[in-house]
């Protein structure tokens, strides 16, 4: 059974349009990104789906069933926001069955429940603890496993490591992964963050002033993007020769070499296994190569040394 269906969905705020005619599906069990700068409609688009913004038009299917008009609290969806609204006068066991409580089941379900998910979130250690007690990361640990604790058919994640730092994003972004293929409920993840989209998600759909532009698998993405937008958002891109290219598909030669295109080396920036090198062209324009540490300690680059600059692989933009 198809897991979301998004018909044609539009959402104005007075004049400003932001949603603006957003189809899409996200199949039952994926784990699907939003990914877009602010103000790109990915988190309207979200709560439209979980039912706290009614659509200006169009319809929203969940599970087979359409779920434009239904109210949120019957929708069977769990939400876990950037800022996780943890109930501070609870323990954490407290908040984890909270939902489980105000639907009336039996304790000794809660209990199995509760516990079930503790250990899933690695958090059995602190059910006893308070919230103020636990880390960032630990604190979204626990508002995902409250959001799963009723079991929904859709979880829906709005910027949920937003808050934290880069450290922790990465180990919850891993940990999310693994999280996922263990439990397999249709999942759609709100993010800015491209890095953070194509580490977890199997689909990502790409938005921009309210509108999709691109749905596809990180590599689709990232190999064949559909527009310069697309192609500059999910990955770093320079501009050599007119065409756009993936750093790394440009090759530096101390030697003038057949297409390639006589640049000044600007900066070589040394980024523990990779070196990027920053180069002006001769037309002004500047432009970077990703290199390996190898290819730059033989190369032996330095400041305001010319070298030429060609692409080994263009990307194939479609638009």
């Amino acid at each position: 059974m198809t897991g979301i269906v998004v018909n044609d969905v539009s959402k104005a705020f007075g004049d400003f349009r932001a949603v603006d005619d957003v189809s899409l599906t996200v199949p039952d069990g994926s784990l699907t990104a939003l990914l877009g700068p602010s103000g790109s409609g990915k988190s309207t688009l979200l709560r439209m789906i979980a039912g706290l913004e009614e659509p200006g038009a169009g319809q929203i299917v969940i599970g087979g069933s359409d779920v434009t008009n239904t109210p949120a609290r019957k929708r069977e969806i769990g939400f876990v926001f950037q800022h996780y609204a943890a109930f501070k006068h609870m323990t954490v066991y407290d908040n984890v069955a909270f939902g489980l409580k105000i639907r009336r089941a039996e304790k000794a379900r809660i209990r199995e429940r509760v516990d079930e998910l503790l250990r899933l979130v690695h958090l059995e250690a602190y059910a006893r603890r308070y919230p103020s007690q636990l880390s960032g990361g630990q604190r979204q640990r626990m508002a995902l496993a409250r959001a799963l604790a009723v079991e929904p058919r859709v979880l829906l994640l709005d910027e949920p490591f937003g808050a934290l730092d880069a450290t922790v994003r990465k180990d919850l972004r891993a940990w999310l992964r693994r999280l996922h293929e263990e439990v397999h409920v249709t999942t759609i993840l709100v993010t800015h963050d491209q890095e953070e989209a194509m580490e977890v998600a199997e689909q990502i759909v790409v938005m921009n002033d309210g509108r999709v532009e691109q749905v596809g698998s990180p590599r689709e993405l990232y190999e064949a993007p559909a527009n310069e937008f697309v192609a500059s958002f999910v990955g770093p891109v320079t501009r050599l020769d007119g065409s756009l290219l993936r750093p790394h598909d440009v090759d530096v030669r101390i030697d003038p070499v057949e297409g390639g295109v006589e640049a000044q080396v600007q900066r070589v920036i040394h980024l523990g296994f990779e070196v990027r090198v920053e180069l002006l062209a001769g037309d002004g324009r500047l432009l970077w190569a990703q290199l390996t540490r190898e290819e730059a300690e033989e190369l032996e680059l330095l400041e305001g040394q010319i070298v030429y600059a060609r692409a080994n692989r263009r990307m194939a933009v479609a638009g």
